[in-house]
């Protein structure tokens, strides 16, 4: 199992159940222990698609459950995804950190010599330790239903993106996408020029993706890096009351510490959006440890956050802590999380939870 904090970006990666809640690939949720690359083919047998592959075949699953026009541009934008190259990161196993090509160049001889090259295939580049990035096609179906009918023109914050498929396509469809997150990870893998930057996608629609690395809004550099001026800031598994407030006793490395208070973090949000801006927090989750057990942090999916603790900050509460089970149990089938070898018991061990605020 492995966390990272402040933001626990690495979330928790226990075997099949919970990698698939989280959206973690099973071929890679141990990415942090061994080389990333593809899943072998048997002899004889069928070549595995790629992931640009996996992702337009999941993109039709899932579009018969989509609700909007939003959703549905966003699965068809799979289209625009463009395959990518192996490329290498450089791991320092006694810190965990990670390095692209060109910033393990930089390092001293000394430091270069501890570093372990590890391959990064079109699977890994897309999906990370998460899984597909269409996750997110609920989350959309949601803000579309609260009259977020477009992206393109719009300013959005992905608090704790985790991988850049998702903010690539909604760059795609004219979105200005920023993501911040602290896993050093993602900073190795998308170091290319042609991973960030201007966008351009269907029918003439022109977007841009821009990473950011530290933590919003406790490091200043972080905090000016990400700016201001948004119309959403949307966060998905991260900004989970068990991991902010959990009720038991747990290993903080499995916590996430904001760096800031309860009120400051939330008033930070509320300061960056435009007028109208919305905040969405949506959390998929497993069922929670019974008492005898080991305390599951990422099993309480609640907003660590209070509906008084939004209104206090001057936010108007659309949706609090609004149950989302029975889409998420679909959008988990049509990804085929409950199929393979370790089939996960969607009805019993999947939950969705979101709650939606409005400036």
């Amino acid at each position: 199992m492995v966390i990272v904090n402040p933001l626990g970006m690495l979330r928790a990666c226990r075997p099949r159940a919970l990698a698939l809640i989280l959206g973690v690939s099973a071929a890679h949720a141990a990415m942090g222990q061994a080389a990333a690359t593809g899943p072998a083919t048997q002899p004889g047998a069928a070549p595995e698609p790629s992931a640009v592959e996996t992702i337009r075949r999941d993109a039709q699953s899932l579009a018969p459950l989509v609700e909007s026009e939003l959703a549905r541009r966003f699965l068809a934008a799979t289209a625009q995804l463009p395959s990518i190259a192996p490329r290498s990161v450089y791991r320092d196993d006694a810190t965990r950190t990670y390095y692209s090509k060109a910033a393990a160049d930089r390092l001293s001889d000394d430091a270069r010599g501890k570093l372990t090259e590890r391959t990064i295939d079109e699977r890994v580049y897309y999906n990370t330790k998460y899984g597909s990035p269409l996750a997110y096609v609920r989350p959309l179906d949601l803000l579309a239903r609260a009259g977020m009918s477009d992206v393109r023109g719009k300013r959005i914050l992905d608090f704790g993106y985790g991988t850049i498929g998702h903010l690539r396509l909604l760059a795609s469809l004219g979105g200005d996408v920023v993501g911040v997150d602290v896993d050093s990870l993602l900073t190795a893998i998308y170091s290319e020029p042609a991973d960030v930057g201007i966008i351009k996608g269907p029918g003439g629609a022109e977007g841009r993706i821009t990473l950011v690395d530290g933590r919003f809004p406790a490091d200043e550099a972080s905090k000016a890096a990400v700016g201001d001026g948004y119309d959403l800031i949307i966060s998905k598994n991260t900004l989970k009351n068990g991991y902010i407030h959990p009720e038991r006793p747990t290993d903080p490395r499995k916590l996430i510490d904001l760096g800031v208070d309860d009120e400051t973090f939330v008033r930070s949000l509320y300061n960056i959006l435009k007028p109208g801006g919305r905040v969405q927090v949506y959390n998929l989750c497993p069922a929670p440890a019974p008492p005898d057990k080991e305390y599951i942090p990422w099993a309480d999916g609640r907003s660590p956050f209070s509906r008084a603790l939004w209104e206090s900050a001057g936010f108007r509460v659309l949706a609090f802590d609004e149950p989302d089970d029975t889409a998420a149990r679909a959008m988990g089938h049509a990804l085929g999380w409950d199929s393979g070898p370790s089939p996960m018991n969607l009805e019993n061990d999947l939950f969705g939870l979101y709650t939606l605020v409005e400036k």
